[in-house]
Parts: C-alpha cells; structure tokens; sequence
C-alpha cells in the first residue's frame, strides 16, 4: 500500500522501529564523538537543532504534498504515522471527539530502545518530537500538549490534541 510517507522513509517494509535502529547505529556514535569533542551541553544543543529542523522540514513537505484543509493534511500524516509506530506502542484511548483526541501511550519499544542504549534525549528527538511536527501541519487548527513521555521515564506518555472549530 502506498502511503505519504513512502517518498520519505527509505524501504516501506521495514518497521520504524527497526529504520530508528538503524539511524541510532549512526547517530549514537555521532553523538558521543561531538561530546568529546564539544562538550556534552554543546554537541546535544547543536544535534538538537539539527533533529529538529529535519523534522520540521521533513513533515512540512509531506503535508504540502496532501490535499485539502490543514486539519485534513494533519489527520492524513497522524493516521500514517499512527499505522506505522502503533505496532511498537501500547495505547489507551481517552477522548475522541469533534474538539479533541487525548490517548495515552502505555508502552512504547522506542522508549525501550533507546533508554537501553542510555540515550532517551536522542530517542526523544527523533520520536517524540515527531508528534509536535505532525501537529503543526495542522496549521492552528490542531494543537498538542503532552506533559510526560515514557522516554523521559514517565509512567505513560499523555497526548492531547484539542482542534479549533470548524
């Protein structure tokens, strides 16, 4: 099945899981190489803006490439997204209506990964910041806050997306 992430994550069989595991293999020494280099405040700032940025840019152009309303290109990304992490995260869903989406996250194997790697800031930047560049594609009509995640060792991670009315 084609999905609007295909042109962007590279062989669409792998898991996300197992694509994360494989930029961790390059991240992971990157990272550490920088810190002893820079410092470990320095070299986290300068890979944070570069995740970040990545990100950002990364769903801004899948979302220009949807059609329609900046809730609908959201809505289209977030199912996608969700279709492809859900197999690695244990979900509850609290809220589903018109005005909001709240879920909380039980269990998530990236979390797992990556505080097992002794690197939940990384994990954090590439997944968990994810759901905030997804949000933003929303345009304002779609906002999320999330008070904890798993990664930084929260007993769950709390999604709460709340949409403008239409």
């Amino acid at each position: 099945m084609t999905s609007v992430l295909d042109d962007y994550f590279v062989d669409p069989d792998l898991s996300l899981l197992d694509k994360v595991r494989i930029q961790a293999q390059v991240l992971v020494p990157v990272l550490r190489a920088l810190r002893a280099e820079l410092g470990k405040d320095k070299a986290d700032a300068l890979v944070k803006q570069a995740l970040r940025d990545w990100s950002k840019q990364l769903f801004g152009a899948i979302g220009e490439g949807i059609e329609g309303s900046a809730r609908k290109k959201w809505a289209t990304i977030q199912s996608v997204w969700g279709e492809v992490s859900g197999r690695e995260v244990e979900v509850e869903v609290l809220r589903q209506d018109k005005e909001a989406l709240d879920i909380d996250v039980t269990r998530c194997r990236f979390a797992e990964f990556f505080r097992a790697l002794g690197e939940p800031e990384l994990g954090a930047l590439l997944i968990c910041a994810a759901d905030f560049d997804i949000a933003s594609v929303g345009e304002g009509e779609v906002s999320l806050d999330r008070a904890q995640t798993l990664m930084q060792g929260a007993p769950s991670c709390t999604f709460r997306y709340r949409f403008a009315p239409r």
